[in-house]
């Protein structure tokens, strides 16, 4: 049904989406600790409105590979020809097509609600991480006002943002630890770091 639903709205979705406040956008890139040269996943990029932010990040020695499991969605952004070393990928979070421990980072703007099985992509996105790199869930709205929004629509009523105890039993169970979630007045930051391969 996701991907059906975000398919069918890709043409307008520019024009209709709420959290594309572009200083919003900068000031949440800005609290991401990504570095110059670091290798990002994005997981439900979308039209792309969070790419340009991400690359300012990672700089040009960086790579960001964009993936989404709607192709409407990620051809819209593929074709707002954004300036740096960036793949598109059409894939589901469940099956990330990539090789353990292939990310510095993962980042998951505007989407992690989206993810039908929460528990089976994080443990997905926890494999494909670096030890010791992170994962960010963020918005530019705070969990309440997500939650209100996806509620009101039919398709998304189930598409919520857990509560506090239940992400960090979440986060952990997958593998994650280091774990600090910040919800805002106008913003939400869930941010997390896969556990460090003990040396024998």
């Amino acid at each position: 049904m996701t991907r059906s639903f975000f398919n069918q709205r890709a043409a307008i979705w520019d024009g209709a989406v709420a959290e594309r406040d572009e200083a919003k956008l900068a000031l949440m890139a800005a609290r991401l600790n990504i570095e110059p040269g670091d290798t990002v996943l994005d997981v439900g990029t979308g039209t792309g409105i969070f790419l340009p932010f991400l690359l300012g990040r990672v700089g040009s020695r960086g790579r960001i590979f964009a993936l989404d499991i709607a192709e409407n969605m990620l051809q819209k952004a593929r074709a707002k020809g954004f300036v740096g070393n960036i793949g598109y990928l059409n894939a589901d979070v469940a099956y990330i097509p990539f090789s353990d421990g292939f990310f510095d980072s993962v980042v998951c703007y505007s989407s992690f609600p989206h993810f039908q099985d929460k528990g089976e992509a994080l443990v997905e996105i926890n494999r494909v991480t670096k030890g010791g790199g992170y994962l960010f869930i963020c918005h530019t709205s705070n969990r309440k006002s997500i939650n209100e929004v996806h509620r009101g629509i039919p398709e998304l009523v189930n598409d919520l943002i857990p509560d506090e105890d239940e992400m960090r039993a979440m986060l952990s169970k997958a593998g994650f630890n280091d774990i600090r979630i910040e919800d805002g007045s106008e913003n939400y930051l869930c941010q997390a770091r896969k556990k460090m391969l003990k040396l024998a």
